[in-house]
């Protein structure tokens, strides 16, 4: 149940964050996750406390299912102080340490070299903790990030998951149009780790295949696993995306037969594991959750200006001032 909630929240969180953007309330660019919830959520499920993710330019959903809070996730799409960043990082630079996001990050494959340092960091002080990065398959598995870092991962056998999301599409690019192989999965054999392609649509066969990974990495020595999720997103690559580059037809056809929350109602309703009326009671409190979290982030005040140089230099554990804006 606490894999459908997830994903119900995500959806609502993302369909409010639409509505919001189309009103003129959130500035900049927004990608929103709607119809890749399965992926975020099954991969958080395998993991524990301590374990840490990193992000992309698409990471609503991430946030959340890491255990993000709906009311600072809201507040710093408006820019707001309260915002998980206090209103400086914005829809795609969303960051909470202290449930292990790392960060979401508006560079294609930003993120994976961080989680490998974090997965390093992790190795060196002798913790059991593991580090996953999100990227996507079509752009992110392209970059020099990816083949650098999950190299270096490879060679140090570090606790580290590379979780492609493969959603088929770089912007408007089909993945059949820029990469030969069939699969990012199989990129895992030029690195000698494991590569695994699962169904992103499918919350619990992503929980499967990343527990076994998570698991691998957590027992130490056996290093990183590449793992592609094949999953779709339902609205543009960024909102007023006019989508020419796909069909009507293909649109529907994954919402009508791959949408992940749908999938996971047949899966629980067939095994009686819940009823319709409490799949109902899941969407109203999670829709009441939303609309009390849109109501704190509007009535939040804005950062002041007195607090542009704030959070611009930082501090290792040990207290040393290492760098700082000049």
């Amino acid at each position: 149940m606490w894999m459908y909630e997830t994903m119900v929240k995500i959806r609502l969180h993302e369909n409010k964050a639409a509505e919001l953007f189309a009103q003129g309330k959130i500035k900049g660019f927004v990608h929103l996750y709607v119809g890749e919830e399965a992926v975020a959520t099954g991969v958080m499920a395998a993991l524990k406390p301590g374990d840490v993710i990193t992000g992309t330019h698409r990471s609503h959903g991430h946030y959340i299912a890491k255990g993000g809070d709906l009311k600072a996730s809201f507040a710093e799409l408006f820019g707001k102080r309260t915002g998980s960043n206090k209103g400086k990082g914005g829809s795609m630079h969303i960051a909470d340490p202290s449930i292990g996001m790392l960060g979401a990050n508006g560079m294609v494959g930003g993120g994976i070299p961080h989680a490998v340092g974090a997965a390093l960091a992790f190795k060196l002080l002798g913790k059991d903790n593991v580090a996953v990065a999100f990227f996507g398959g079509e752009g992110g598995s392209n970059q020099q990030n990816f083949h650098e870092a999950i190299n270096l991962a490879a060679i140090w056998k570090l606790p580290v998951v590379f979780v492609c999301e493969n959603n088929l599409y770089q912007i408007s690019l089909h993945y059949s149009k820029q990469q030969l192989i069939t699969s990012v999965a199989e990129r895992g054999k030029a690195y000698g780790i494991p590569g695994v392609s699962v169904d992103g649509q499918d919350v619990l066969a992503v929980y499967e295949t990343t527990k076994e990974a998570v698991d691998r990495a957590r027992r130490g020595g056996e290093g990183p696993t590449l793992i592609e999720a094949r999953t779709y997103r339902f609205r543009g690559h960024f909102e007023g995306d006019p989508q020419i580059y796909r069909s009507k037809d293909e649109l529907e056809w994954w919402m009508n037969n791959k949408d992940p929350i749908k999938l996971f109602e047949k899966y629980l309703l067939e095994r009686s594991m819940a009823t319709r009326e409490e799949l109902d009671a899941v969407w109203k409190r999670v829709s009441n959750e939303v609309d009390e979290a849109v109501k704190f982030a509007l009535d939040s005040p804005y950062p002041g200006p007195e607090e542009l140089y704030e959070d611009v230099f930082a501090r290792p554990t040990n207290g040393v001032l290492v760098w700082r804006w000049e």
